[in-house]
């Protein structure tokens, strides 16, 4: 694998060069090119950042505030300093916001002036946007791209500009300059749309928006971490780089690479004139470490499957003999019975918030979790206002670490027999093992999961707490299957409580799906379950061991098939 040379470490000769690339011979459905770098090429304008200088202090004056320009000169550099390290930052994440141009003006250019002059820049700030693009630096056409633009015109191949840009506005004027901007069916700018590159979604909206998928497209920008990383990412036919300023000199190593790399875009239109029409699109292959498996991942529940758990009086007290010293020591004095009495009171609010957010409030499959601030806030905090308004400041501080303490403590869990033999077998039998769990905090499973010496046999962990949705949103078991690699029709999960594990597990299209007697729902509830219906699971077992002895025939049969 070839890697993107690092800022310290670029050399030209280090990177790809494909000419007749087998994805290249393939005529594509619609050719998206990138603004910068590829359409065309910019400069930067001497004396341009004075000059922008110039404009916000008159911008500025027309509102009261005196500032001269020399003051807003080195603002100004700090704010474009700040802009570029965010922009290599973004990056490197999976799928990347845009600011808006208020952020813009607000934080990252008027963060040193005052707070008057900053909303007067904020006011201003799409103007000003579209201004400092135009001010600050020179476009020219690269060579190369208008022969690229006809002989995309002659042979019906639509084109798309997909491009990072703080001002879409800006380039969408100097495209009509350039007399342009008629060559394109659409234009997908960041600041327009929401998100930027690497993010994928913006291939993929420029794909659609001109009746394709990126499949069926060429992707051609100039940049390793933002343009190579989001085509691989929206899966496009082919990637390919038009050398500019930024090619070289990625601001991280880069694993994916181009198709292929050209020194400029005239080499474009030749490929594009001797690509293949009408070539089918190319079905994506399954996942090859998926396709090995004969039963592709395991799913547990914890509460009720690993471990089932009961009521401590005396742990629950010492938690709250801890919680009163701690508030005590903030300066809000409470005993430990106070405490107590306030636990069991937010357990009751907390029961009911579950009851309460059971469903989704848009009738849609989004069923959100309770996250600590809100439980110690939101819950606690009124059942302590006595103390005054600063107790929940306190709560707010300190939710994180209390709702570890309060996780381990409200009951003792102890694990199920058979737990361990069920995951050696998986490890055995080369079946990876998720736990998927509605929990006030993943931490504290995790801590359980280590002192019992479980952790390593689980290979992935989702926790409601931590994702922001709890069961039955089928959500929490996708991000179980993608995190282990697994074909939900091979998967199996295991949990106790029709309405949420069965619910999600199927809505997630796991193809097994077990109830666990002796969880917390009872027997005769399970016994109740209508064949067929959508809390009722494919298999019911009383004990864990049952679980091993299916995956066992689950494997088995699987093997004999081949």
């Amino acid at each position: 694998m070839t890697i993107a040379p690092s800022p310290e470490t670029a050399r030209p000769d280090t990177l790809p060069g494909t000419a007749g690339a087998p994805t290249l011979r393939t005529r594509p459905a619609a050719l998206l090119l990138d603004f910068g770098g590829v359409v065309l090429t910019t400069s930067k304008r001497p004396g341009g950042l004075e000059a922008m200088a110039e404009h916000v202090a008159a911008t500025l004056a027309r509102a009261g505030h005196r500032r001269s320009a020399a003051e807003l000169l080195p603002v100004l550099q700090g704010g474009k300093k700040a802009l570029k390290d965010w922009k290599n930052a973004s990056s490197r994440l999976l799928e990347p916001t845009e600011l808006d141009h208020r952020t813009i003006w607000r934080e990252f250019y008027g963060s040193p002036l005052t707070a008057a002059e900053r909303e007067v820049l904020a006011g201003s700030a799409g103007q000003l946007q579209e201004t400092i693009t135009r001010t600050l630096t020179d476009h020219a056409v690269r060579p190369g791209v208008r022969d690229l633009l006809a002989t995309a015109r002659d042979l019906g191949v639509p084109l798309g500009i997909v491009s990072n840009a703080h001002s879409g506005r800006a380039h969408r004027a100097i495209l009509a300059e350039q007399g342009l901007a008629s060559a394109f069916a659409v234009q997908v700018y960041s600041d327009e749309v929401g998100i930027r590159k690497p993010h994928p979604g913006m291939i993929e909206l420029a794909a659609r928006a001109l009746g394709t998928t990126p499949d069926r497209c060429w992707y051609v920008g100039d940049t390793f971490d933002r343009d190579v990383v989001a085509g691989r990412r929206a899966g496009t036919g082919a990637v390919v780089l038009t050398r500019d300023h930024h090619t070289d000199r990625p601001p991280f190593p880069v694993a994916e690479e181009p198709d292929l790399v050209l020194e400029d875009p005239r080499g474009l239109a030749g490929l594009l004139a001797e690509s293949r029409p009408d070539a089918p699109a190319r079905p994506p292959a399954p996942p090859a470490s998926a396709a090995r498996r004969a039963v592709s991942a395991l799913l547990l529940d914890h509460g009720g499957v690993i471990a089932v758990s009961r009521p401590d009086g005396a742990t629950r007290r010492a938690f709250a003999a801890r919680l009163a010293a701690g508030l005590s020591a903030a300066g809000y004095p409470t005993g430990t019975d106070e405490a107590v009495d306030v636990l069991d009171r937010a357990r009751a609010a907390h029961k009911a918030w579950k009851d309460q957010n059971e469903q989704a409030d848009d009738g849609g499959t989004a069923v959100a979790e309770i996250d600590a601030p809100t439980f110690w806030v939101d819950l606690v905090g009124p059942l302590l206002e006595h103390h005054g308004t600063g107790v929940r400041h306190w709560l707010r501080a300190e939710a994180h670490a209390l709702m570890v303490d309060y996780a381990r403590t409200k009951s003792t869990p102890t694990v199920r027999p058979g737990v361990r033999e069920l995951l050696t077998a998986a490890r055995d039998a080369g079946v990876p093992v998720a736990v998927v769990s509605n929990t006030v905090c993943g931490r504290a499973v995790r801590e359980e999961l280590v002192e019992h010496g479980l952790d390593d046999l689980v290979g992935a962990h989702v926790y409601s707490d931590e994702l922001g949705l709890r069961k039955p949103d089928p959500t929490t078991v996708r991000t179980a299957l993608a995190a282990l690699d697994a074909d939900a029709a091979r998967a199996v999960f295991v949990g106790d409580k029709p309405h949420r594990d069965v619910v999600a597990a199927r809505a997630a299209g796991v193809g097994t799906v077990v109830l666990v007697r002796g969880g917390s729902t009872g027997d005769e509830a399970l016994a109740a379950l209508p064949a067929g219906g959508e809390h009722t699971p494919d298999h019911q077992v009383a004990e864990i061991d049952e679980v091993a002895a299916l995956l066992r025939g689950l494997v088995a049969r699987a093997g004999t098939r081949r």
